[in-house]
């Protein structure tokens, strides 16, 4: 995902069940990992398979390193994550290109395959991530929190599991905009031209993605067409409101894009992080256009650091990782078991954007289906 980037449920309150860079020499060197008795972190598909939390924990210090891709420190509360889990482990996480996109990790993959610098671990788009699974990427594993992600939130084989979750939502700069749009239908309005963004190009991008979808839903699409989503935005392109500069929370800042459809926990963490610097960051999510969907984790099949990546994800699947989730406004995918455990942060969960009324959610044919439709529309669109 990226900041300019940038994830099937039932809602019950919040989302309940729903070759870029610098390619690096050297061949993958942690992949012989292993406990005394020659257990492999590479092959190992739960902690219990390595012999435990303590051996996997040993094995992940021996690595010393986690190298991620894609996971900007201001989404859904990462900063965070990432520092706690360095803390807690003595592990040093490597981000690289942190505003990337899904694809430009999953090209990362593919073209480093062998390489000490593919990366361990992936945040991807849920099409991003049933995409990979069936190309053979990731390495099967299951957390100890496992049983508790809702069954249609995770791979039958356990090769990736949603991870967080939101709304598509319309962020707006108050200061700028004298009515602040709440609804898709509102976005074509003149008052509006050259101010309408998308966080990202939805061909790499989940929130740009869902974007689209979001706006075939409120003009007549469905989870099975999302061609209304194209001629929206075609629309927009046409009367001059859309604008192509992908909104990020410096062009916000700058007054560029000072209405940017994104994910509701990326809005309103903006809105935390915008107050006194002169920006009123306004956040909504459309009545005319619900959409909502999960980001989904996954190990890299041929991870340099294989117990480092197991670790971490151990670490997110943990109440500590999800409830850090849920401080960035976003929706972990162990709320529903974790507001039952009682370990769910109740305060947190509180300030999540108000949304009213249920949310469907695509089946895998259905996403594959629209990002095929999105591959080859988008460009023409809005070009020209």
């Amino acid at each position: 995902m990226t900041v300019s980037l940038p994830r099937i449920a039932v809602l019950t309150g919040g989302l309940a069940v729903a070759a870029l860079g610098l390619s690096a020499c050297g061949a993958a060197t942690s992949q012989s990992a292993a406990t005394p008795d020659g257990r492999t972190a590479a092959t190992a598909t739960s902690a219990t398979d390595f012999g435990g939390m303590d051996s996997l924990v040993a094995a992940a210090k021996k690595e010393g390193t986690l190298h991620a891709m894609a996971l900007p420190r201001d989404w859904a509360n990462y900063g965070a994550l990432i520092d706690g889990f360095a803390k807690k482990y003595g592990i040093k996480v490597e981000v690289e290109n942190p505003d990337g996109s899904s694809q430009d990790e999953i090209n990362a993959v593919t073209s480093r395959k062998g390489q000490d610098r593919a990366p361990d671990v992936l945040d991807l788009g849920s099409s991003f991530a049933l995409s990979g699974a069936q190309q053979g990427l990731f390495a099967p594993y299951k957390v100890a929190s496992y049983d508790g992600i809702p069954a249609a939130q995770k791979d039958p084989q356990a090769r990736w599991y949603n991870d967080y979750g939101g709304y598509v939502s319309i962020g707006c700069d108050a200061k700028r905009v004298k009515h602040c749009p709440t609804t898709f239908k509102d976005l074509l309005g003149a008052e509006y031209k050259g101010k309408v963004a998308l966080n990202g190009n939805p061909t790499k991008s989940g929130s740009a993605f869902g974007g689209v979808w979001a706006a075939a839903l409120a003009n007549g699409g469905s989870l099975d067409e999302i061609q209304p989503g194209l001629d929206f935005f075609a629309q927009l392109k046409n009367n001059g409101n859309y604008t192509p500069v992908e909104s990020t929370p410096a062009t916000i800042e700058k007054g560029e894009t000072p209405i940017s459809i994104d994910w509701d926990y990326l809005n309103a963490g903006y809105a935390d992080e915008f107050k006194g610097k002169g920006v009123d960051w306004k956040v909504s999510v459309p009545s005319d256009g619900r959409y909502a969907q999960y980001y989904s984790q996954a190990i890299t099949k041929d991870a340099p650091h294989p117990a480092a990546a197991r670790l971490w994800q151990e670490y997110l699947y943990s109440a500590e990782g999800q409830n850090l989730w849920l401080g960035g406004y976003a929706r972990p995918a162990l709320m529903p078991a974790m507001e039952k455990a009682g370990t769910l942060d109740k305060d947190a969960a509180a300030k999540l954007p108000e949304v009213s009324g249920t949310v469907a959610f695509p089946t895998e044919a259905q996403q594959n289906k629209a990002k095929g439709i999105i591959a080859q529309g988008w460009g023409k669109a809005v070009s020209g």
